[in-house]
């Protein structure tokens, strides 16, 4: 990044906080907002198109959820950084995040006085945490001080494509849209969704979405 702009992707699903990190990091000197994304899915298509040097990820995040859409990222783009975005302050939900591959995370209720020097430690390869998180949080970076990457795993033992359809059927989705926003059959929609019941063993949609919550494949 010596020399050249820090190019960042913000990916949020409100205009409005999107609205407020891009006149954050944009004022800062050689830094660059190169794209914006309402969804997770769109995050990790601007991500492989754009190049980002750093990611600001939301995980509450339709379409995709903002750990599998890390994940995704990642997959694609291994030395990107990838900061986590949440109102959630859970211990649980920080492993998640780390778990998926992220180098920080950051409450959206400090982001005023927080993201600036998250980002900034994330460009010198640092891990960065919101100081409310706590200093098990912290002491990662001491435990990492190698730069030795966690590899981003997946819940369960669910494909990709699995995890995609989980979440749209989480979030109400009859087999006909989520052929339609895949771009898949019908027949293929109806079959994936038979393989993750049976995966998962379960035989209800409420049972699907209240895995999907408690493993962070969606925020609630």
């Amino acid at each position: 990044m010596n020399g050249t702009p820090t190019r960042i992707l913000l990916a949020d699903d409100h205009e409005l906080v999107r609205r407020g990190l891009r006149t954050l990091l944009g004022s800062q000197p050689g830094w660059v907002v190169c794209g914006e994304a309402s969804d997770g899915r769109t995050a990790v298509e601007m991500s492989r198109k754009l190049l980002p040097d750093i990611v600001v990820m939301d995980l509450s995040m339709p379409e995709l959820n903002g750990f599998e859409a890390i994940r995704q990222i990642l997959a694609n783009q291994p030395k990107v950084e990838v900061l986590a975005l949440s109102m959630h302050d859970s211990q649980q939900m920080v492993n998640e995040a780390l778990d998926a591959g992220a180098h920080g995370y950051v409450l959206k209720s400090d982001a005023g006085s927080d993201l600036v020097a998250a980002v900034e430690a994330l460009r010198r390869q640092r891990y960065f945490f919101s100081a409310r998180l706590g200093a098990s949080a912290s002491n990662l970076e001491k435990i990492d001080s190698r730069r030795s990457r966690r590899r981003p795993k997946a819940p369960g033992a669910l494909t990709t494509r699995e995890r995609e359809i989980l979440q749209l059927l989480a979030e109400g989705c009859t087999n006909k849209l989520v052929a339609s926003r895949l771009g898949i059959s019908v027949k293929t929609a109806e079959t994936h969704r038979a393989r993750i019941m049976r995966k998962l063993k379960m035989d209800s949609v409420a049972a699907v979405v209240r895995y999907a919550v408690r493993n962070g494949v969606i925020v609630a």
